[in-house]
């Protein structure tokens, strides 16, 4: 076998890195019969403990995706001589809009409509890239006026549902399905109580609008008005409630061990109830406080609503009607109305304002799951579906809403601020949305592996007088947070 001399050679290896170099990032102007000679000369230059047929394999498939992107290259090329043919047949159309025939004028409709269906194949094939954009402007606004300021961990389960007290000492109480109830200090996150009378989960939990009381509806079939005492501690230094390091770790894939989340220790519990509301026959999924505090309103998978007296705790009036499961129900703030939500994808507003007379509409605007309806402060409901949607209606004339939301998940029990009626959206797949009562988009809070939920986001509620945190979340992460929203910096955005 002749022997190459050592500059042939270097000279020879030269060249095989060069065509193996190209070959990487530019298809070359061989053609499909001169490649497997190609591929052999790439075989003989290099040194590798691959086998022979593993390596021809290998550059077979880099061949193919060769060419998959110099078909791509071409399709744009293309696409940009088609903007350009549009772009002159947009402005040929301006120059003779004026004194053309009947002939110009029917070449110019049918022009117009190719244009038009160009148009719109454009707009579909670049829409992903520039939503993205759009979406990367909007999280940094976001992140600008909506800030993670406290975490509340304790539950040993999923938390369903979460409000803040009305009155004095203000604590946040969240809802869980480990069979507990806890109220927090907004302040400190620290949990003040655990109420452990429920033998089933906790679905929700509304304080009394005067007095130290909750009310709590549960899967054991009962609902429990219970008393509180709580002492506020005093609040500890900023940086002391600075978000552990383990959060930068994404658990969204994970089921998070029972014995990682410790549950308060030197936190006391209430056991008993000072009165238990018996007579529904399936879980009772949610429960509120009527206007003044001497009536509450409980939903129940028994298709039912109760209403009872407090002091009494009989049953006042069974709300019937509903064909499937109840999933929620809410009390306006200043008069005597009910709505209730339910699975037969209606709401129904049920009025006791007139003691002899009570009246029911039933409102038929969604496709799936109503989840929850809520009032505002003044004459609206809020409905949320798990058809994506979210709609605003008023109160006077509930034929069809005033504004229809539109998003991408379903929606879980919604709350509307009192002051800016600003509605915060929790959603199914953890992020939490901000809309105004019109239905323009204000904002979507920060979500990441630092901060945020990491499982669905049950519920959400506005608690606007406090300075801290002003709106509060609750998941299936385990974990309630409090959100600081710069309400004004928000509004003169949109």
């Amino acid at each position: 076998m002749p022997v190459e001399s050592g500059s042939s050679a270097a000279a020879r290896q030269a060249k095989q890195k060069r065509k193996s170099h190209s070959l990487s990032i530019r298809r070359t102007n061989s053609t499909e019969q001169d490649r497997p000679g190609l591929q052999r000369d790439l075989l003989e230059g290099q040194e590798t403990k691959l086998p022979l047929s593993l390596r021809t394999n290998l550059l077979d498939l880099f061949g193919q995706i060769e060419r998959e992107f110099e078909n791509l290259y071409l399709e744009n090329i293309e696409l940009r001589r088609e903007i350009e043919s549009l772009n002159d047949r947009l402005a040929a159309d301006g120059q003779t809009v004026e004194g053309a025939d009947l002939a110009k004028g029917a070449l110019k409709t049918k022009a117009s409509h190719s244009t038009s269906q160009l148009s719109q194949k454009l707009k579909t094939t670049y829409k992903a890239s520039t939503s993205k954009i759009v979406s990367s402007f909007k999280a940094t606004t976001s992140r600008a006026v909506c800030q993670l300021v406290k975490e509340y961990v304790g539950h040993r389960d999923g938390i369903w549902d979460l409000s803040v007290a009305r009155t004095q000492p203000v604590v946040l109480g969240t809802a869980s399905a480990d069979h507990t109830a806890m109220l927090w200090s907004i302040e400190t996150g620290k949990c003040l109580l655990k109420y452990v009378g429920h033998q089933g989960s906790v679905n929700s939990i509304k304080f009394h609008p005067t007095e130290q009381m909750a009310l709590t509806a549960s899967g054991d079939q009962t609902a429990h008005i219970w008393r509180y005492l709580v002492q506020l501690p005093t609040p500890q230094p900023v940086a002391d409630t600075v978000t552990p390091c383990e959060d930068d770790l994404d658990f969204s894939d994970k089921d998070d061990a029972d014995g990682e989340v410790e549950g308060p220790n030197d936190c006391p519990s209430v056991r008993v109830p000072t009165t238990t509301l018996r007579s529904h026959q399936g879980v009772v999924i949610a429960a509120d406080w009527l206007v003044g505090g001497k009536q509450v309103v409980t939903a129940s998978w028994d298709r039912a609503a109760n209403l009872y007296d407090v002091e009494t705790s009989e049953l006042v009036h069974s709300l019937t009607g509903h064909d499937q499961e109840l999933t929620h129900c809410c009390t306006h703030p200043n008069q005597r109305l009910v709505v209730t939500s339910s699975r037969d994808t209606t709401f129904r507003l049920w009025d006791f304002r007139d003691p002899s007379i009570h009246s029911v509409n039933v409102f038929q605007g969604h496709t799936d799951t109503v989840t929850s309806a809520v009032f505002t402060v003044g004459d609206n409901v809020v409905s949320g579906s798990d058809d994506r949607t979210v709609k605003v209606w008023d109160l006077k004339n509930m034929r069809s809403p005033i504004a229809a939301i539109r998003t991408d998940s379903a929606v879980n029990r919604i709350s509307v601020s009192v002051n800016q009626k600003i509605i915060a959206l929790p959603h199914d797949n953890r992020q939490v949305r901000l809309f105004d009562m019109s239905g323009v988009r204000l904002a979507r809070l920060p979500r990441s592996n630092r901060q945020g939920h990491r499982r669905m986001v049950c519920c959400s509620a506005w608690c606007e007088d406090n300075t801290a945190c002003n709106l509060f979340t609750c998941g299936f992460d385990r974990q309630a947070i409090g959100w600081n929203i710069n309400i004004p910096a928000l509004l003169q955005e949109k």
